[in-house]
């Protein structure tokens, strides 16, 4: 990574509800413009790592840092417009609405007009208008949808689905974009295919990624670096062909004969 700044840290982030602590003392790193990825087994306790990242929890103790700038316990939205982005394990799209009006209500981040310029459809708010349609229409293009834009949500083939839900999430024009088990579900054809595509995205947008994903093909293929969580706790870190060789990963992941 010839880029030495970090998008991201994690400094002694501790989270706990009640008598049980989902997250340990985690410090993670993350450079601008790379693509992270968090792993580990079911109830390790990524999601709460992206609930504090996006401001969803508070941390118990230490902190988050992005861009230089502590954010834990601020609001979501808040964080929302410093330029961090999310998508979540479950699809969240409006069904019954287009593919174009997905991508629409999330431009509601650049709307600058106030609600009687609305109602009066002033001048401002016809530029707004237009200036939301050319971004809705270039990420649409950017992630292959065009060709489906007019077709409701709950009608896309599945991968497409996933496609969409990081559509909207892009035309936020995020800095930062958490993926949550983007390839849930997926068989490997329609993983393979995510995993180009998140590649795409990234290079095209000049954005870093974290993601969570169950399947190490989509992490090792595209990850730069990768950290492992293990029932709260930091287990290992470090680039696809040392996690993958690491023996308390395996041990994790796999277990061990008695």
């Amino acid at each position: 990574m010839t880029n030495p700044n970090f998008t991201l840290e994690l400094n002694n982030v501790t989270k706990s509800f009640g008598g049980i602590t989902a997250a340990n003392n985690i410090n993670i790193k993350v450079a601008e413009q790379e693509i992270y990825g968090i792993i580990g087994p079911n109830g390790a306790g990524k999601t709460t790592l992206f609930n504090m990242i996006t401001g969803v929890y508070n941390t118990t103790e230490g902190d988050v840092i992005y861009d230089g700038k502590k954010i834990n316990g601020m609001k979501t939205h808040e964080i929302a417009k410093l330029g961090i982005a999310r998508t979540f394990q479950n699809i969240r799209l409006f069904g019954d609405l287009t593919v174009y009006d997905n991508i629409l209500t999330a431009c509601q981040k650049n709307i600058h007009y106030n609600f009687f310029q609305g109602i009066l459809h002033t001048k401002k708010c016809k530029e707004y208008e237009n200036t939301m349609v050319s971004i809705c229409n270039k990420v649409l293009d950017d992630v292959g949808l065009t060709h489906y834009k007019n077709q409701k949500a709950n009608n896309l083939p599945y991968g497409m689905q996933r496609r969409l839900e990081i559509a909207r999430a892009l035309v936020t024009n995020p800095k930062l974009l958490l993926l949550d088990e983007p390839a849930a579900g997926m068989n490997e054809e329609e993983s393979d295919s995510l995993s180009y595509f998140i590649k795409e995205i990234q290079d095209k947008n000049d954005i870093t990624v974290i993601i969570i994903d169950h399947h190490m093909d989509v992490i090792m293929k595209i990850c730069d670096r990768i950290s492992v969580l293990n029932f709260g706790t930091l287990l290992a870190e470090g680039v696809p062909k040392e996690i993958q060789s690491n023996n308390e990963v395996i041990e994790a992941y796999l277990g061990v004969d008695e």
